[in-house]
């Protein structure tokens, strides 16, 4: 075993597209983060369409709308509530809130998540470094929407070496499948939801439009913000 890193920070998604949870710990099923991605919206007559979920990319005011769990220790047993930017708070599932973003939209829930490719992604503070160095401006992991932040020793871009490779983080195994496939949801700005072009064409232009990794559960377990990851042999 070699250590590689330590979680610095974890994020669940309780709606996909929607801001995040930042949590201190957090346990990892088969299907991912418990209560990661269980919800989407589903926009008008996109049903059938191979990417029918409303999201950053088409409405980035979802990135304020602030859901959570009424038990955030039991989430697949608890109500989901979502708080919208001027304040008021709906259970995800009330037709108002739905109305709020955009005639015909839906919801959807999916016990075993709503997930572009696989149910975890990673980042590195040294991917979010180096794309800084190549764009000229700080980034925030948030802007990446990653379930695990880790701090890694090495060079830029250190997880690009751990595809197909097993991590171990406390109770957790992870097997790292593939880097992540980035689209025009990086492009905003979570906070301002201002937009900058210029991220994902240093992405596509010097990263073949990958950063950060996706990955997969070979073992559940709990793990926690400042435990060490580990690189299986």
């Amino acid at each position: 075993m070699t250590v590689v890193g330590r979680v610095v920070a974890l994020w669940r998604y309780p709606v996909k597209s929607m801001a995040g949870e930042e949590l201190d710990s957090v346990e990892v099923s088969w299907h991912g983060l418990v209560g990661d991605r269980r919800w989407a919206f589903i926009r008008d007559g996109q049903q059938r369409s191979g990417f029918p979920w409303l999201t950053i990319r088409h409405q980035p005011e979802l990135a304020h709308y602030r859901p959570h769990f009424t038990e955030p220790n039991r989430p697949n047993a608890s109500p989901t509530l979502v708080r919208t930017p001027s304040g008021r708070e709906f259970d995800v599932a009330a037709p108002a809130l739905a109305a709020e973003l955009g005639p015909g939209v839906r919801v959807i829930k999916q016990d075993r998540g709503v997930f572009d490719t696989m149910p975890l992604s990673l980042l590195t503070t040294q991917t979010l470094a180096g794309l800084g160095r190549l764009v000229g401006t700080a980034l925030e992991a948030p802007r990446f929407r990653p379930n695990l932040l880790v701090e890694a020793s090495g060079s830029d871009f250190p997880e690009d070496a751990w595809v197909g490779r097993v991590l171990r983080i406390s109770g957790l195994r992870m097997r790292v499948d593939a880097r992540d496939k980035r689209c025009a949801v990086v492009t905003t700005d979570p906070r301002t939801l201002r937009r900058n072009p210029a991220i994902l064409r240093a992405i596509t232009r010097e990263r073949d439009a990958r950063l950060g990794v996706y990955g997969s559960t070979v073992q559940p377990g709990r793990v926690a913000v400042g435990d060490p990851v580990e690189l299986e042999p």
